[in-house]
């Protein structure tokens, strides 16, 4: 059964990558929520997508040079709080896997460190996480930190990069954009044993498309589409 992951929680119902979000994603029912992480100025791990606040806040700058606080201060499309990494995790809850898509410089090494708590002090299982990224370095990062921690290559270019990638990084899956998929490129990553998880699917007729292939999950701004 092809998996349903909410892409930045439930985006196409609710503002992307805020508690609520996730909740409705989680209402939908989801096997699996997709969310974006940075570092603020003053060390925390935040869920935010963009480098900079202006697209989906009241505030200007960039998400690096601004500290919790500041963050804490911002309304997401005009009624939402900027979440932690951690509090996301709180509230899901083991409730569905987390793939925390690595977005800003450095943020492998507290990511890494943020799993592994969960995993040693509140019982949660490898298999609740994936980390992804397009950045290599980010990934060979994690691996370095942690090798049991499962990573995913995302491409936006190439299914041959992003296999490439998983090879040199003994990841579990692969990312890539769902046009990118040709019969041929399925099968040579299915053959590697590698998990294909595809984003971002939203159209009735690309999901019916996608679902007759042999792929593991589908990213979508609708989970309920799925």
């Amino acid at each position: 059964m092809v998996q349903k992951i909410g892409h930045r929680g439930a985006k196409g119902h609710v503002a992307e990558n805020t508690l609520e979000s996730f909740q409705k994603a989680m209402d939908l029912g989801v096997n699996g929520i997709e969310l974006d992480v940075h570092v603020c100025a003053s060390g925390e791990l935040v869920v935010f997508h963009d480098f900079t606040v202006e697209r989906m806040t009241n505030g200007k700058g960039e998400i690096h040079k601004l500290t919790l606080s500041e963050l804490k201060g911002l309304k997401v499309a005009g009624e939402f709080e900027i979440p932690t990494l951690a509090e996301t995790f709180d509230l899901i809850n083991r409730k569905c896997w987390i793939n925390v898509e690595l977005k800003g410089h450095g943020t492998a090494q507290p990511a890494c460190e943020l799993i592994e708590k969960y995993i040693s002090e509140k019982g949660w299982e490898y298999e609740d996480f994936i980390v992804s990224s397009f950045q290599k370095e980010e990934l060979e990062k994690a691996k370095s930190i942690n090798p049991k921690i499962r990573l995913a290559t995302l491409s936006q270019a190439s299914v041959e990069q992003a296999l490439e990638w998983a090879d040199e990084l003994s990841a579990y899956a692969i990312h890539p954009h769902f046009s990118l998929l040709t019969d041929d490129n399925i099968h040579a990553t299915k053959k590697k044993g590698y998990k294909i998880n595809v984003w971002t699917v939203n159209h009735y007729e690309d999901i019916q498309h996608l679902e007759a292939h042999i792929i593991d999950g589908i990213i979508s701004d609708f989970p309920d589409r799925l």
